[in-house]
């Protein structure tokens, strides 16, 4: 039987547990899918703590990508044996084998890896909307965005220096701070050693910056509307922190008239056109050179426990993978004794 994370109870990195699952067939407008990578992604966190709450029992994960194995009745724009990636509701990505809706699937271009794709939807949406929807970025102009050498930081990072932006990238230690460079961040502040908002008000000559991009939430929330120039934008949009806690619109916002907004990719993702439109954008900043995208590490499902006790520990610098249980159980009797390419099974060497 294929194997699934489930959860049963929200918690801490305990409560994901391996189980066998009977996956079925697809319904009239859905694909089912034998991944090939699955993604990591820092909201799996919230999923599973309760800070968004499910209904349980539950799978985790919204992102991978695999290969068709069944296509729906109605279905007219997919066939078996293609690569898709995706990365929405529902939840259920950590797992050999799913069923998803057709409406979220897209399929991956040739020269992109099922690895590159699994890392990157999410990250890379996520990017798209925040720089040419939430707040469209000017070439020249500088903007500030947190923990800029984490996954969805390097890759929004590479994307806003191609079109012209200077970005201050801020980072939670001084190992983050070539990661942050190398990642097109022109300025790196530690928040843990420096004030950040003083050395942003320094960079600007003391006009503040226009947006402010924070996945960080709790703890860079104040220092970050300080960041802001009149009539800025705060861009909420995570929590590795902490959640917000409830906003005082006439201390933080009124007093300049700021915008805050807290967008999803729930939202801006939504819809055929949507999606379509991002992913088309994203897999050509991967193909020209413009984005560059390093797997930081990749981990067994079943060592998944492991995998988000390292994301929330801040060790997983960079896009990280699970690797479906059935790839790893195929691959290893054969790993001591030949080179094997664990899609299509053959040995090489």
């Amino acid at each position: 039987m294929a194997k699934s994370i489930i959860i049963t109870k929200h918690g801490g990195p305990e409560v994901l547990e391996l189980k066998d699952i009977n996956v079925g067939s697809p319904g009239p407008e859905e694909i089912k899918i034998k991944n090939l990578a699955i993604g990591l992604n820092f909201i799996d966190t919230y999923h599973r703590s309760g800070l968004y709450k499910l209904k349980l029992p539950s799978g985790i994960g919204m992102e991978g990508a695999g290969i068709i194995e069944e296509v729906g009745s109605s279905i007219k724009n997919f066939n078996r044996g293609d690569r898709v990636t995706y990365s929405q509701m529902p939840l259920g990505s950590y797992s050999d084998e799913r069923i998803i809706p057709e409406k979220i699937a897209v399929k991956i271009p040739e020269g992109i890896s099922d690895e590159i794709a699994a890392s990157i939807m999410t990250k890379g949406l996520t990017s798209h909307y925040l720089l040419f929807k939430t707040y469209k970025a000017k070439a020249g102009e500088l903007i500030l965005f947190h923990a800029a050498a984490g996954g969805v930081g390097q890759v929004f990072c590479q994307w806003a220096k191609s079109i012209g932006c200077r970005v201050i990238g801020t980072v939670g230690s001084d190992s983050k701070i070539d990661v942050a460079k190398k990642n097109g961040c022109e300025f790196v502040i530690n928040y843990n050693k420096e004030d950040f908002d003083k050395k942003v008000l320094e960079i600007t000559d003391n006009k503040g910056v226009g947006v402010v991009y924070d996945g960080v939430g709790k703890k860079t929330f104040e220092k970050s509307i300080n960041c802001l120039k009149p009539m800025g934008m705060m861009i909420s949009f995570g929590n590795a922190s902490g959640a917000l806690d409830p906003i005082d619109v006439k201390k933080y916002i009124a007093h300049k008239s700021l915008f805050f907004t807290r967008p999803g990719l729930a939202h801006y993702g939504a819809g055929r056109a949507a999606l379509e439109e991002g992913a088309s954008a994203l897999f050509e900043q991967i193909k020209f050179g413009r984005i560059k995208i390093n797997i930081f590490k990749e981990y067994k499902l079943s060592e998944a426990k492991k995998a988000h006790e390292d994301l929330e520990g801040r060790k997983i610098l960079g896009p990280a993978i699970l690797i479906p249980n059935w790839i790893m159980k195929f691959i290893s009797p054969c790993i001591s004794i030949c080179k094997s390419d664990p899609k299509t099974g053959f040995c090489y060497g």
